[in-house]
């Protein structure tokens, strides 16, 4: 295969939790099969965000109006609307610079909410020139305003899109069905990782590989493993591709050069499409990063620095938002607590020792949600009907507000808002080198693992998530995690 025919995919590709693929270029025909239903859905996707964006901003002028006096009403409403429409095309104009209408949905929307952010940022500093160079005056608490509201109804916006488009793949509008190769953990995240993608369109239909016992089934990793696929006989040909009508072939098992190379030529002659996995080269304590030059894919291992501004804005950050919400929420965490009470025998807060940042122990808080007779450092219930839970920690566990009270470990510096979820000890004590790394910073309420699918698995298990913000985490991606927590988590979307 020519190096003209490979191109590299960003880390969006796959939920962010694999190193960039490589993809070998389908052949033009697979191209305007699909091309067609992309092309209408990134117009579509476009003009919607300009509709939004704008009618947002304008929303939010009518209720700065709604709330002002008289006297503060400096332009006529009528004027506000063709900036608003200016608005809505600068943002996405910016939108498409930082690369935000690619066909993937990485890392469970967080990091397409993290782009939004970045953008209103971007566009509101933009607008606020603007009006300082025309000496055009803008109320702060109409930009205040914009600034929470742009962000919040683009970001639900987008998750309903993603809603219809999946709907649409479902039905088999633009979809690209795919083999898997492989069986292992790899295989079975990048099946969840598909088929929770739908704005990618590859469709993954089954799994290939030299399985004892062919035909049996693995569901994807959720707590409900709504899809399910076959494993199938290898070895894997393009014949086999075409009997079950797929055009691509994903590689997630390791492979020998040779086998490698005849795979990938088999494929490329039969017009088949081939994503792979590279081997990961990671080396404890450092990370690998990608630079593509002239069509060359390179790879390097760089040690993290020091974030210093980035720690100062987090702790600001935990520290109001935690307070906020402990002001606010006490009267529910007063009733909460009178329940427990009244529910079983013991105290209303259960209090564990965790594993925090550099190893450290604390004594983390809940709500109570099983019987004091439940040892405590046993592993945790993975099943409604476990005896050891109270009545009304069944209803505490779903919804996840037995975590509130660890708003006071937050305020006390031993945990974040964002950040991994702290182990216990006896589990810390078996970790190999890679997973200590997820000790490296503060463990969080919320977090990436915490909203994915995979929380159905321990920890442990699923460490690219936690890996993932060690490594990318950013103060704007901690707002979209904190703003996906609320918005959708919390109401068990």
């Amino acid at each position: 295969m020519s190096p003209e025919q490979i191109e590299t995919i960003t880390d969006a590709t796959l939920d962010g939790l694999l190193p960039p693929p490589v993809l070998s270029r389908p052949s033009p025909g697979r191209e305007a099969a699909t091309f067609g239903f992309e092309s209408l859905m990134g117009t579509g996707e476009r003009l919607l965000d300009v509709l939004t964006v704008a009618g947002t901003v304008y929303l939010c002028w009518l209720l700065y109006l709604a709330t002002a006096r008289p006297s503060q009403a400096m332009y006529r409403t009528s004027a506000v609307l063709p900036a608003a429409g200016a608005f809505g095309l600068l943002f996405v104009f910016l939108l498409e610079r930082h690369g935000g209408y690619r066909m993937c949905l990485s890392l469970l929307g967080v990091r397409e909410t993290e782009r939004t952010l970045r953008v209103t940022l971007e566009a509101l500093l933009i607008a606020v020139l603007v009006t300082f160079v025309t000496a055009m005056t803008t109320p702060r608490r109409f930009v205040l305003t914009a600034l929470v509201a742009v962000p919040t109804v683009l970001t639900l916006q987008k998750w309903e899109v993603c809603r219809a488009v999946r709907s649409l793949r479902s039905r088999g509008y633009g979809n690209r069905r795919a083999l898997i190769l492989g069986t292992g953990s790899v295989a079975r995240r990048i099946f969840t990782v598909l088929a929770n993608s739908p704005k990618f369109g590859l469709d993954p239909v089954a799994f290939v590989g030299d399985d004892p016992y062919p035909g049996r089934q693995i569901h994807e990793c959720s707590y409900h493993g709504r899809r399910v696929a076959t494993v199938l006989a290898g070895p894997v040909c393009p014949q086999l591709l075409r009997d079950y009508g797929a055009s691509v072939l994903v590689i997630a098992s390791p492979l020998g050069r040779k086998q490698m190379s005849r795979i990938l030529g088999e494929m490329s002659r039969a017009d088949i499409s081939t994503y792979f996995v590279p081997e990961n080269l990671a080396t404890p304590g450092y990370w690998l990063g990608y630079d593509e030059l002239d069509g060359i894919l390179l790879a390097h291992f760089t040690k993290e620095r020091p974030r210093y501004f980035y720690n100062a804005a987090k702790r600001l950050l935990d520290l109001s938002t935690a307070t906020a919400l402990l002001v606010l929420a006490s009267p529910l965490l007063l009733a909460i607590a009178a329940l427990v009470k009244l529910d079983s025998r013991g105290p209303a807060l259960f209090r564990q020792q965790r594993v925090g940042k550099d190893g450290r122990l604390f004594c983390i808080l809940k709500f109570r949600t099983m019987f004091v007779e439940a040892r405590p450092y046993a592993r945790s219930p993975q099943a409604d009907g476990d005896r050891r839970i109270t009545r009304i920690g069944h209803v505490l566990r779903r919804t996840s507000l037995d975590e509130l009270p660890q708003l006071v470990n937050v305020l006390a510096g031993e945990m974040s808002l964002v950040g991994p979820r702290p182990e216990m000890p006896y589990v810390v004590e078996g970790y190999d080198t890679l997973q200590r790394q997820r000790l490296a910073v503060q463990p969080g309420m919320t977090g990436l693992w915490q909203l994915s699918a995979d929380r159905a698995f321990a920890i442990h298990q699923n460490m690219e998530y936690d890996l993932y913000y060690v490594r990318h985490r950013s103060i704007l991606m901690d707002i979209a995690i904190l703003l996906h927590t609320f918005l959708f988590a919390a109401h068990g979307i």
